[in-house]
């Protein structure tokens, strides 16, 4: 392991009795076998870390209770087993938990090289929406080019990544979002057709569109009553893939078409996969997007940068869901 200059760290704690947030200072960890220690430029906002803030989202048992999903910043300490990175290099890494911090670790698999031209606060919003939008869409969903997908939430972090991925990759993508502003905003990054579910039925513009029934692919962090809606749209042999329920985890469907359509339904998180599986995704992300990347075809839309102590705030506004894009802890 390499000696690494950094003694301590400062980091987000979560108060246990009014979930309230306040920041502490601790020693800095150390990297195990196959580890990195980052120096922290830059942390990544994510909705799973109001959840774990709430205690609705514990993090697993060998994981860091400090949140924090994903990191940008540069190699500190590296170590044992590590030969593909150095101290200095500058990184972005999908973390155990403990990315709201001054230092953080990560496994190598999990982490990327920052693309070209790209920011701090650009990278920061990378690691957990890249994986996310891949095992969904692609390992799970098998989006091909040439097919259909509707992006529900498109306006989020990784609904505006979803977009620019799968239209570079040659899907043509519908989405959905809250507003005519947040609209307007999706269509120049690759969405053939957004639409404001505040104002506008979903099924009825698809089935004005054409494409109603012809949907290959729907990837949904709505729930609810989007369930029922997202059958009905659905091509048959469809894939429709859940990620998140942010418009309930019940509602009442006729599940006729599932069987009728032959559709199949799924869904995942990622922080309870394995390493393993994690690092089989970098890597495919590696070579199947990060050329767009790289050409300046797929950039992560960045609503916001807060300062570390300003981190009540960023939630707030995460908790709002008024952003477009991601939100960012700049440390």
């Amino acid at each position: 392991m390499t000696q690494s200059k950094l003694s301590g760290r400062r980091f987000v704690a979560i108060n246990p009795d009014d979930h309230s947030l306040h920041i502490e200072e601790d020693a800095a960890p150390s990297p195990g076998p196959g580890e990195l220690l980052i120096e922290v430029a830059t942390a990544g906002i994510n909705r799973a870390d109001l959840l774990q803030r709430i205690g609705l989202y514990p993090p697993p048992k060998d994981a860091s209770p400090i949140m924090g999903l994903e990191v940008a910043g540069t190699v500190a300490a590296i170590g044992s087993g590590v030969d593909s990175w150095k101290v200095g290099d500058d990184i972005c890494a999908l973390t155990h938990g403990g990315g709201y911090a001054s230092c953080a670790l990560a496994p190598i698999g999990q982490c990327l090289p920052i693309p070209t031209g790209f920011s701090m606060a650009q990278a920061a919003a990378l690691p957990e929406a890249l994986l996310t939008v891949w095992h969904n869409v692609f390992q799970r969903a098998k989006l091909q080019a040439g097919e259909n997908i509707l992006i529900h939430g498109g306006a989020s972090g990784i609904g505006t990544v979803a977009i620019m991925i799968c239209r570079a990759l040659g899907a043509t993508v519908y989405t959905t979002a809250g507003s005519d502003e947040k609209c307007r905003a999706l269509e120049p990054l690759g969405a053939s057709r957004a639409i404001n579910y505040n104002t506008e039925e979903f099924e009825n513009v698809l089935e004005e569109l054409g494409v109603s029934g012809k949907i290959n692919v729907i990837f949904d962090m709505a729930g609810g009553d989007f369930i029922q809606k997202n059958f009905n749209v659905a091509a048959q042999e469809a894939r429709i893939v859940n990620i998140a329920f942010i418009r309930g985890f019940s509602a009442e469907v006729n599940f006729a078409p599932l069987l009728m359509k032959r559709l199949v339904l799924t869904g995942s998180t990622l922080r309870a996969q394995s390493l393993a599986q994690k690092t089989v995704m970098v890597n495919e992300i590696l070579e199947h997007v990060y050329p767009h990347l790289e050409s300046g075809a797929i950039h992560p839309v960045v609503q916001q940068v807060f300062a570390l102590e300003e981190v009540e705030q960023a939630h707030a506004l995460m908790k709002s869901g008024q952003h477009m894009g991601k939100i960012v802890l700049s440390m």
